[in-house]
């Protein structure tokens, strides 16, 4: 049967149908995760499956249909708040750029005729104008969105056709105030000496030309620029006022904050006070994000505010068990109504609130709720009785060495990491805006091999007991030989943020892994290898530093790049059978100690103990560290909180599943991360241990002094007297530095000492006396 003229006429009518396009797969979800979104709720939105959502953001499956039209329209609604967020910050660079220029119609082209990203129609509400599908004016694919009224694409979606010869890519014209910026500020390209210069440009330093001049010029106008934003500083601590008639704000420095004060009529107008307040924090890489602002709430604030107390009843207390209010809450439907909204994590001790970006600005505001236990534990050790202008001064001096508060000292310290090195960065093609990686960062989301995962990983639930990268810090001891018997006196010595010594320049993968059969060993290159160690004869007076109780290696096992080099530098002949390798690779987290390294020395220094006191006076450095813990109470809790965040921070490369909703065999949101990564873990560890073991091995060569027992980075030695000295003194009477006294992230400090007698007893019990060494005799106030 042939079809009616009048049904061929209606499909006639409709014009030609074309392939909605869609940005390339790696794109696809770094918006997604860019935007906040978890896969779940992305996926019930569109009405898939999590399963058909991933295989779409990986390229195994092609969306089709109106699936494929909805993907598409929450990718471009996406890109187009993603982009609308940094417009200023885009405007301001490019008019320090010389080689911009404004051709006729009014539209803002850069040097080569390429269109900028251009804003999309918005309704008054924010939300995207939309009407019947056209063809865009730059790629002629059909869309729904408009610009300046035409049709248009964002985000790097288009492409355009390819010119006729001879011809040019005709400008779209686009007022310049309508001009979009990409999600932050587009690095600089090599251009040649423009005949003029804006004289904003001129007045910001802009004649600095050329090589490394011009681009610490530019570094130096961007961070400038970034910290103007935030005069009010990070944070403030909100509290009730001395007089009891509404709320007062302590900053990070401690003094109440100038200005207005917050109003205590509810947390929506407590928000406003603080975006109207400039509070937050400048980024800290050019292509990062401006820190959102903090507000702590004492418990009076709480109850000022609002807010319910901390126990049982779920529907009228914040239950710590749950972790949030429930949505039906009249706080939460307060906020809703004001138009603000809850991450997924929802209203917590560590809220964060936001709502749609007003002229281009992010509005986000976080909360930190005492009364709901936000500073209690999570690596936080805060000194009892504080006042709220002392506790806005020890956050602040957190926020100023390391990172704003975020949550526990573990999550301040991963998003320390993703702030030093953001994942991605704008980049200008012949379509407009896309996104690229930034060089050194890791923008992508990868399953790590099945050796590196922990047990509750699916990929975990077949590989055999003997398939597993064993990472773990020493523990390990052994008999007393007849000498250290007849010592008096066992001194701990304790190694300064090992963890974070160790990653400093620390080669850790970039890529996901490619399994390998009988690979040729390359230290260069970041991996699990398996391979056999048990032939490699070692000083067993000293832990193996190939298992994580110091016993020497029985048969093949699987070992990170770091041990197997150390292997190689021993003497061992490497034949790997197998690898999961990582060919992209870099010193991803060097920034991130840099930053916690100063940190740590500054905040030493504030407590008496300068970086180079060890060298000039070790007996002064010994004695200003026994006298730790009398120094200030907010110093010495900012020293715990700078050590918990190192450590925290490498644990959470390998976070395990939490909470009420997970169920074995599952994924869990960590694995959605590009930060999650166990081998990261694994490297940083291993160099750790790698790094005391070689420090050993010398101190025995020197002074033929071995440790008796070790526990992860704490050495226990027999010795004539109680003090670290007593340990490390040279027979000409100098100090050794094979341990190096020092303050110095690496160096060593005096941990405790204890009389041999009870060293024998410990060994006897089968105790490890590491872990007991600053029970008794001289202990170190440096905790």
């Amino acid at each position: 049967m042939t079809g009616t003229p009048d049904a061929i006429g209606a499909l006639l009518g409709s014009g030609p149908r074309r392939v909605v396009p869609l940005p390339e797969p790696a794109e696809r979800e770094r918006l997604r995760v860019a935007y906040g979104l978890g896969k779940a709720e992305t996926a019930q939105a569109l009405g898939i499956s999590a399963s058909t959502l991933t295989a779409w953001e990986q390229g195994r499956r092609d969306p089709q249909g109106e699936g494929r039209a909805a993907y598409a329209r929450l990718l471009e609604g996406i890109a187009a708040q993603l982009v609308a967020e940094e417009q200023e910050e885009q405007e301001e660079e490019e008019g320090e750029r010389a080689g911009e220029t404004e051709e006729p119609g009014g539209g803002a082209v850069a040097e080569g005729g390429v269109p900028q990203a251009v804003m999309l129609d918005q309704h008054p509400d924010g939300s995207l104008v939309m009407a019947a599908a056209a063809p865009c004016v730059q790629c002629g694919q059909p869309s729904v969105y408009r610009a300046q009224g035409r049709p248009m694409h964002l985000g790097g979606f288009c492409r355009p056709p390819a010119p006729a010869p001879g011809a040019l890519p005709e400008p779209l014209p686009v007022p310049r105030t309508a001009a979009a910026a990409p999600v932050a500020a587009l690095e600089p390209e090599p251009k040649p000496e423009p005949k003029s210069v804006p004289v904003r440009a001129r007045a910001r330093g802009a004649e600095v030309r050329g090589g490394k001049g011009r681009r610490a010029a530019e570094a130096e106008d961007w961070e400038q620029a970034a910290a103007a934003r935030f005069p009010a500083g990070p944070l403030a601590v909100v509290d009730v006022a001395a007089d009891g008639r509404g709320l007062v704000a302590y900053g990070a420095d401690g003094a109440e904050a100038p200005g207005e004060r917050p109003a205590g009529r509810g947390v929506a107008e407590l928000l406003e006070w603080a975006l109207r307040a400039r509070l937050g924090s400048a980024r800290l890489h050019r292509y990062g994000k401006d820190g959102d602002p903090l507000l702590v709430l004492t418990d009076a604030a709480a109850t000022e505010l609002g807010l319910p107390p901390a126990g049982r009843d779920e529907k009228t207390q914040y239950v710590a068990r749950i972790g949030r209010l429930p949505d039906t809450h009249k706080q939460v439907k307060a906020l809703a109504k004001d138009g603000w909204q809850l991450t997924r994590r929802g209203f917590g001790p560590w809220a964060r609130i936001y709502r749609e970006p007003e002229a281009g600005r992010r509005q986000c505001v976080q909360l930190c709720v005492l009364p709901w236990g936000a500073l209690d534990g999570a690596g936080w050790k805060l000194p009892d009785g504080l006042a709220a202008p002392e506790l806005a001064r020890l956050l602040g001096t957190y926020a100023r060495r390391v990172h704003t508060p975020r949550g526990s000292t573990a999550v301040s310290g991963l998003e320390l990491v993703t702030a030093l090195r953001p994942p991605t960065r704008p980049v200008r093609t012949g379509s407009g805006w896309t996104s690229g990686p930034v060089e050194g960062s890791r923008h992508r989301v990868f399953d790590a091999a099945p050796p590196e995962v922990p047990d509750e990983h699916p990929l975990a639930a077949e590989r055999e007991d003997d398939a597993v990268l064993v990472t773990e810090a020493w523990d390990w001891h052994r008999p007393l030989t007849d000498r250290e018997a007849a010592a008096p006196f066992a001194v701990g010595l304790d190694v300064n943020m090992a963890f974070l010594a160790a990653a400093g320049r620390l080669n850790v993968p970039l890529s996901e892994p490619v399994h390998e059969l009988n690979p040729a060993f390359d230290k260069k290159t970041p991996g699990s290898w398996r391979a056999d160690l048990s032939g490699l004869a070692l000083d067993p007076l000293l832990p193996n530093p190939f298992t994580a109780d110091g016993s020497a290696p029985t048969g093949p096992a699987w070992y990170s790049t770091a041990k197997l080099a150390y292997a190689v530098e021993l003497g061992a002949d490497v034949r790997p059978s197998e690898g999961w390798l990582r060919h992209e690779s870099g010193p991803y987290l060097d920034p991130w100690h840099k930053r916690l390294r100063q940190a740590y020395l500054d905040t030493m220094a504030a407590l008496g103990v300068p970086a180079d006191l060890a060298d000039r006076d070790p007996a002064a450095f010994l004695d200003a560290m026994a006298a730790l813990g009398d120094g200030d109470p907010a110093e010495l809790a900012v020293l715990g909180a700078i050590k918990q965040t190192a450590k925290g921070t490498i644990g959470k490369f390998r976070e395990r599943p939490r909470g009420l909703g997970y169920r074995p065999g599952q994924r869990w949101s960590a694995l959605d991360r590009p930060t999650w990564d166990p081998l990261v873990r694994a490297l940083v560890i291993d160099t750790a241990t790698v790094n005391l073991h070689r420090k050993l091995a010398r101190l025995h060569a020197e002074l033929g002094t071995p440790p008796l027992a070790v526990l992860s980075d704490c050495a226990v030695f027999a010795a004539p007297g109680p003090s670290a000295l007593d340990v490390l003194r040279r027979p000409d009477g100098g100090v050794s530095t094979a341990l190096r006294l020092g303050v110095s992230p690496g160096h060593v400090k005096f941990e405790g000492s204890r009389p041999i007698a009870e060293i024998r007893e410990l060994l006897a019990d089968g105790a490890n006396p590491a872990r007991h060494i600053k029970t008794g005799g001289l202990v170190s106030a440096d905790e």
